[in-house]
């Protein structure tokens, strides 16, 4: 089983291309845009992942908090940039979330969900400035709506595949994800 999981995430760290999550900021502006935007990124696919196998790792309310907490604060971090507000050292904390929420899910660390909540929205922050710094002004709403709705997508996903996983495994191959996800955090970082 656990050889399944490490061939299912080496063939999707494979196929993933980094450089595709951030378009030609001329072409954002579209529903489309915002709901693919997530969906070729390595880090916004390991981070979106790992929020949902860490909420699913707690448990209880922290499976639907810990996500929310996230996707409001990713929001709040688009609407700063689209509005011009500047953050410092976005791209490292982007990547230095990967790694943190990797570590986080291979460490099956169980804070209560306002703090587990707290953390992810820190990160969430950096990435939805992330997101708001390469669209502009224009057609921030539609583009806005459809990078929501993907990153709550994936964190379903996330959570979907914790419960599998944690049934079939005991947890143990969550953990072994979170620390691939680290993993490429740390390559992603430094490579």
């Amino acid at each position: 089983m656990i050889r399944r999981i490490t061939l299912a995430f080496a063939v999707l760290a494979a196929t993933t291309a980094p450089a595709f999550a951030h378009l030609d900021p001329l072409e954002h502006g579209s529903f489309m845009a915002g709901l693919s935007h997530p969906l070729f990124g390595l880090d916004h696919i390991l981070v979106m992942i790992a929020v949902g196998l860490w909420a699913a790792q707690i448990g209880g309310r922290a499976m639907w908090a810990v996500p929310a907490a996230f996707v409001a604060t990713m929001a709040v971090g688009f609407g700063l940039a689209v509005s011009g507000i500047a953050l410092p050292f976005v791209e490292p904390a982007i990547l230095a979330s990967v790694v943190a929420l990797g570590l986080l899910v291979a460490m099956a660390v169980r804070l209560d969900t306002v703090a587990s909540a707290a953390i992810v929205a820190v990160f969430a922050l950096f990435h939805g400035h992330a997101h708001g710094g390469e669209l502009g002004a224009a057609g921030a709403l539609q583009f806005g709506a459809g990078f929501v709705i993907a990153t709550a997508l994936l964190h379903a996903a996330g959570i979907g595949l914790g419960l599998t996983v944690a049934r079939l495994s005991g947890g143990m191959a969550a953990r072994i994800l979170g620390g691939l996800t680290a993993l490429a955090g740390l390559v992603l970082a430094f490579g």
